[in-house]
């Protein structure tokens, strides 16, 4: 008799980890998407900067005449900075987007998960 309960409790076991990790992920989802949206808002005010500098750069140019070859290493660092900030916010909206369609599943999993447990005990 002593064998049954244990293995009850073995079968059980797995299905309780698996439904505190997901609540714990469902309770931390909000803050996975707040920071995928800051840091859209942070490259994107970085983009701006950046446009900014490299427009005042070019009338800084224009009106002083200083040739090309001497800002050449300016305007690459601007234009790496440009690239990989564009490509920085294309990934935060891939993982935001990613966030925003799992939660919904991630709560209906909840949900099911919560059912199964209710049945089991």
């Amino acid at each position: 008799m002593n064998e049954e309960p244990e293995r009850k409790i073995e079968e059980h076991y797995p299905l309780k980890t698996l439904h505190d990790f997901l609540l714990e992920i469902h309770q931390e989802w909000s803050s996975f998407k707040t920071a995928a949206i800051i840091g859209i808002i942070l490259s994107a005010t970085l983009m701006i900067f950046t446009a900014y500098r490299l427009v005042l750069l070019i009338i800084m140019l224009r009106i002083s005449g200083i040739k090309f070859i001497r800002i050449f290493n300016d305007l690459i660092f601007m234009t790496l900075i440009f690239a990989f900030v564009i490509y920085e916010i294309y990934l935060l909206l891939k993982q935001y987007r990613f966030f925003e369609g799992w939660e919904r599943r991630m709560g209906t999993l909840l949900n099911v998960e919560k059912e199964l447990l209710e049945k089991a005990e």
